[in-house]
């Protein structure tokens, strides 16, 4: 809805950010490191109800997830193309904090507010039929030489539901835990149609 204007917009911030990170002992992989603790520690937080502390790691996650790519992209100017390591890291990262950070809401909505688990459930649903949709189109297109680039290491194909209404919507569960549950609802049903927006997409992109 809302992610490529938002990554337009916070792209001059995230390039100085790179910038000033540009020192031998920072790197675009322990960026992603601290991205995938960082977000790990989230989830237990929350799902030991310490939702603030919870809300923290959830940013500083998706802080470092925002600047790895700049800083590699920044690295890279002049050199040999990238090895497609970081890009591999930093998908892999995202995948595994999504589903924690979702399992650790569910955890602890239920122990404190008696929330349902399955709207928490659909959500990861979700998550997989989209991640499945847009890493299926990625690696059919990269083969095919339809790749879409819009610096970011896999081609993305535009959805409703993308990193930064991922960002918002995992921040407000942590900020109204007692409506975590409807909150999860909601944002199921957009990722299932992000996902459906997805496949059609992908399929007549590939034609």
């Amino acid at each position: 809805m809302f992610d490529a204007r938002l990554r337009s917009s916070l792209g001059p911030a995230l390039d100085a950010a790179a910038r000033w990170l540009d020192v031998p002992a920072v790197t675009p992989n322990r960026l992603t490191a601290l991205n995938l603790v960082a977000g790990l520690a989230s989830a237990a937080l929350a799902a030991t109800q310490l939702w603030i502390p919870a809300l923290l790691m959830w940013l500083l996650c998706r802080l470092a997830d925002g600047l790895d790519g700049p800083l590699a992209r920044r690295r890279a100017l002049g050199s040999s193309p990238a090895s497609g390591q970081g890009g591999f890291f930093d998908i892999c990262a995202d995948f595994i904090v999504y589903g924690a950070t979702v399992i650790g809401v569910a955890i602890g909505a239920n122990a404190a507010f008696d929330a349902p688990w399955l709207p928490f459930l659909l959500v990861l649903f979700a998550y997989y039929i989209n991640g499945g949709a847009f890493l299926s189109f990625s690696s059919i297109a990269e083969k095919q030489g339809r790749t879409l680039d819009d610096g970011r290491s896999l081609s993305f194909l535009g959805g409703l539901a993308e990193g930064g209404e991922t960002v918002l919507v995992h921040s407000l569960w942590l900020i109204f835990p007692a409506a975590a549950a409807y909150i999860a609802a909601v944002w199921a049903l957009l990722v299932c149609l992000s996902a459906a927006q997805r496949i059609v997409a992908g399929f007549h992109a590939l034609r």
